[in-house]
């Protein structure tokens, strides 16, 4: 069993592309562990308490809670939109989770780890974290100057556990360079931290002083608690949690939160992955101002789909990726119309031209076999190894030797109900079968509707015994199939704007130079006349079927 989740999104302004990436890799490696017949839990949700949340509240003259409603809506209409397949949405103000901080909190300060202390010091509100920089090196804002008593976590006395963990676990923080990280901040030394404030009435109060509330750490972090079902003994069916984070909020999962869960005597997460910040301009991409991307702007424009592909695809899970419209319009058309698109369109068409709408089995013996043998167990191992970048450029490896194999064997070429044509098009039938299940948690839609357009409806692959050359079944009808992704056109900037393509708009018509429409003189425009455009010649050259469009 997996318990996977995503993180817990600050409601203090919409969700946006780096929301979207986290949230969107959470949800794949979900998918495939389902694909591999393994029961998945996966888990999103909304942090709704703190100092910056209030703030966003009051600058738009509402309440705290109303504030948290709206926005929570959203994330949940947007991840819905966006195809995310979460089995729980956690929300922090719920009085579910209310029970399982309270509880947390408690037996944290009945074994002593927590202590009464004072505070001086610089405070980032948008990390919701204390500081020592003037300015925030995440939101590039000035820090506060903040003083009160509250209550401190005791994270120094966990160096040595916390330090034997990794030492046991070499994997419990992927990729390497986010785990040698957290070790850097062992060696450095570990001091204790805050875990409520004083001045803020937004949040869950401490069971023994309710004049503080706890935020951030016991709050947002005990929300994989809430939804594995803890305090109950049945949350042990899916806890240890498997994370999915951004590199900004390492620290408080991978050295803050494991502390915690000791101090609790709960088991440590089974697994921390973390993946790099989406960058415009060499800076992070911001929920507001210059460096926002409109996320509903980018699904209106690519589709859920499109954009699920590109964040996974061009995206290795590690590293910071740059973003740009014209990056991801740039992978959509080449990877998911022109090449996926054309692919399954040319397929499909020359089944119903020359096998009368019937797919035909694969060979046994074909030789694209042993590419897709390749191919499938490369991307297999891709989405295991939690690097969907490396399991979707396998899957289009494998398009692109099928590619290859029709242009070399020329279907189109051989009679209607020839073996000859029949042969090839079963292994370009198999080939995109196993293409649709390398893809589906990338792009679940799109391989359904491979699958139902090759004549495989309600089709459950599992893997691996799906990935094998051969589960074609052939004899199933096929109809020509309608484009998977119309291409996608930009349009320049209106005057005022940054250059680039503004999503969600139609292109430009712009006028056409005459030296690309003029055939020349009068006396050569004659109809009959080579190079007029009522010519015969003309006319069977534009009708000709080019190998990639049937």
């Amino acid at each position: 069993m997996s318990y996977l989740t995503t993180p817990i999104y600050y409601v203090n302004d919409l969700p946006h592309v780096g929301h979207a990436y986290s949230t969107v890799l959470a949800d794949a490696l979900a998918r495939w562990e389902r694909l591999c017949g393994r029961p998945v839990r996966l888990v999103t949700g909304t942090d709704e308490h703190g100092a910056k949340v209030r703030r966003a509240a009051a600058e738009a003259g509402i309440a705290p809670a109303t504030f948290a409603d709206r926005t929570a809506g959203r994330f949940r209409a947007t991840w819905d939109r966006l195809g995310i397949g979460y089995d729980e949405f956690v929300r922090t103000t719920s009085a579910r989770h209310r029970e399982t901080v309270t509880e947390l909190l408690t037996r944290v300060y009945e074994a002593g780890h927590l202590r009464p202390g004072r505070y001086d010091g610089r405070y980032c509100v948008g990390c919701e974290a204390y500081a020592t920089e003037l300015v925030c090196a995440v939101h590039g804002r000035p820090t506060e100057l903040v003083g009160e008593e509250n209550w401190f976590f005791r994270l120094s006395e966990f160096a040595r556990p916390l330090a034997e963990w990794f030492d046991r676990c070499p994997e419990a923080v992927r990729p390497a360079a986010r785990r040698n990280e957290a070790l850097g901040w062992l060696r450095r030394g570990l001091t204790d931290f805050s875990i409520s404030r004083a001045g803020l009435d937004w949040g869950i109060p401490l069971p023994w002083e309710p004049s503080q509330v706890t935020y951030v750490w016991f709050d947002a972090l005990g929300s994989y608690l809430t939804a594995a079902g803890w305090p109950a003994p049945e949350y042990s069916r899916w806890w240890p949690a498997r994370h999915v984070i951004g590199k900004d909020i390492l620290r408080f999962h991978a050295v803050y939160w494991p502390a915690i869960l000791l101090a609790a005597e709960l088991p440590l997460p089974e697994r921390i992955t973390v993946h790099g910040f989406l960058l415009q301009r060499g800076s992070k991409i911001a929920k507001s101002g210059e460096r926002a991307v409109a996320l509903d702007d980018l699904l209106d424009r690519f589709g859920p789909e499109g954009l699920r592909y590109h964040l996974l695809r061009d995206n290795p899970v590690g590293p910071d990726g740059e973003f740009s419209l014209a990056s991801v319009e740039a992978r959509y058309n080449a990877d998911l119309a022109n090449t996926l698109g054309n692919l399954l369109s040319r397929v499909t068409a020359l089944v119903v031209s020359r096998c009368a709408g019937t797919g035909p089995a694969p060979d046994p013996s074909s030789p694209l076999a042993p590419a897709a043998a390749r191919w499938a167990e490369a991307g297999a191992a891709g989405w295991s190894a939690g690097a969907p970048s490396e399991a979707l450029a396998a899957a289009w490896r494998l398009v692109a030797a099928t590619n290859s194999y029709l242009v070399s064997a020329q279907p189109w070429r051989s009679p209607a109900g020839s073996t000859e044509a029949a042969t090839v098009l079963g292994d370009a039938l198999e080939a995109l079968r196993i293409v649709a299940v390398l893809a589906a948690p990338a792009v679940p839609e799109t391989a359904g509707r491979i699958w139902r357009q090759i004549g495989l409806d309600g089709y459950a692959p599992r893997v691996p015994d799906d990935l094998a050359w051969g589960g074609y079944p052939g004899g199933v009808g096929v109809t020509r199939a309608a484009p998977l992704f119309p291409p996608a056109r930009g349009r320049r900037t209106p005057a005022g704007r940054r250059g680039g393509i503004v999503p969600g708009c139609a292109p430009i018509r712009l006028p056409t130079p005459w030296t690309s429409w003029w055939p020349g003189p009068a006396r050569w425009r004659r109809p009959g006349r080579a190079g007029c455009s009522a010519s015969p010649a003309r006319r069977r050259r534009a009708s000709r079927p080019w190998p990639g469009c049937w």
